[in-house]
C-alpha cells in the first residue's frame, strides 16, 4: 500500500508529486502524460518568448525530475476512487488496482472544444483557450471570444481594456446575464454576436478568420488576430462523484488546506473550486496539498 497517491501530472500533480518524494513517501504518480496544460503554449506572430510571463520553467523543473524515476510514476488514466480498510483503492483504466492510505486529486480539466474544421489545426497557433492567461498580449489588436456565459464575458471584458476591438461570438439566441453584461454592451470596442454558429477557422500560419452563420443562416467570415475559445471548463472528477462533494460545475470543494469533504483525499489545480485557472497558482495548490497530506499522514 501506497502513502500517498497523486491522479495528475500536470503542475499541481507534478508539484505535490515532488514535494511528497523530498517527504519521504511513498508516493505514486497516476497519470497519462507528464506537463498537462504546460504542453501548450500559444505561437503568435507578433510576440517573442521573452514578452510572456509562464511557468512552464517551475513545472519542467518538476518534470525533469519526475522523467527518470519509473517507481514514482504510472502513466494511464483513472477510473474510479474508492474507500477501502485502512485508505482508499485507485482503479486504473485498463483495470489494476492501487491501494493508498491517501489521495491527492489534480487531474485538471477539460476544454470544451468548438469541433470544427480548421480547430485542430490552428489550436495554440492564433488560437487558444484561455485569455486569463494572454490577454495582455493583445495591446491594440483585433480579437474574438467564442461563449456565452460567465467565463466568455469575463475574458472579453479583460481583452476589452487592451485590444483595439473584440468580438463575442455567442451561440445562444440571447446573451446571458451576468454582472459585466451591461458593461460589455456599453464599451465602445465590444460587439456582442447572439445566436452565430462558428462553422470553420481559416488562417495561413496562424488563425486570422472565422466562418460564422448567422441565426438567419448567411454565412459571412470574420477576421481577428487571435481566438479565445472561452466555453465552461468541465472538470476532471467524474472518478469521484459521489465520495466527495462537488460544486454545481462539478468542481472538488476544497478548504484553504486543500481538504476535501472526505478525510485523506486532498485536491488541487483546475479541479478545484480555487479561483484563477493559472500555472503558478495551480503549483502552489499542489504544494499545500502535499503538506496537508503529509501532516494527516503523521497522525495516521
Amino acid at each position: 500500500m501506497y502513502d500517498l497517491i497523486v491522479i495528475g501530472g500536470g503542475p499541481a500533480g507534478l508539484t505535490a508529486t515532488v514535494y511528497a518524494i523530498r517527504k519521504r513517501l511513498n508516493v505514486l504518480m497516476v497519470t497519462k502524460d507528464l506537463g498537462g496544460k504546460t504542453n501548450y503554449r500559444l505561437a503568435l506572430p507578433w510576440v517573442e518568448d521573452y514578452q510572456v510571463i509562464k511557468g512552464l520553467e517551475v513545472v519542467n523543473k518538476f518534470r525533469s525530475e519526475l522523467e527518470y524515476l519509473d517507481f514514482a510514476r504510472h502513466m494511464e488514466p483513472v477510473d474510479k476512487v474508492t474507500r477501502v480498510d485502512d485508505g482508499f483503492s485507485v482503479v486504473t483504466r485498463g483495470g489494476g488496482e492501487l491501494l493508498t492510505k491517501a489521495v491527492i486529486i489534480a487531474s485538471g480539466t477539460k476544454q470544451q472544444r468548438l469541433n470544427v474544421p480548421g480547430e485542430k489545426e490552428f489550436i495554440m497557433r492564433g488560437l487558444c483557450y484561455s485569455a486569463l492567461s494572454y490577454a495582455p498580449l493583445f495591446i491594440d489588436r483585433t480579437v474574438v471570444v467564442i461563449g456565452d456565459g460567465e467565463l466568455a464575458q469575463r475574458s472579453t471584458a479583460e481583452l476589452a481594456t487592451v485590444a483595439k476591438h473584440v468580438t463575442m461570438v455567442s451561440t445562444s439566441p440571447e446573451i446571458a446575464e451576468t454582472n459585466m453584461t451591461a458593461r460589455l454592451k456599453a464599451s465602445g470596442n465590444v460587439n456582442m454576436l447572439a445566436g452565430h454558429q462558428v462553422v470553420e477557422v481559416k488562417g495561413d500560419q496562424y488563425a486570422n478568420k472565422l466562418v460564422i452563420k448567422d441565426p438567419k443562416g448567411k454565412v459571412s467570415e470574420l477576421e481577428s488576430e487571435g481566438t479565445f475559445v472561452e466555453m465552461a471548463l468541465v472538470p476532471n472528477s467524474h472518478f469521484v462523484s459521489g465520495l466527495v462533494a462537488l460544486d454545481e460545475q462539478n468542481r472538488i470543494i476544497i478548504d484553504c488546506g486543500n481538504h476535501t469533504s472526505v478525510p485523506g483525499i486532498f485536491a488541487a489545480g483546475d479541479v478545484t473550486n480555487t479561483y484563477a485557472e493559472q500555472v503558478l497558482v495551480a503549483v502552489g495548490e499542489g504544494a499545500k496539498a502535499t503538506l496537508s497530506a503529509y501532516d494527516y499522514l503523521l497522525a495516521l
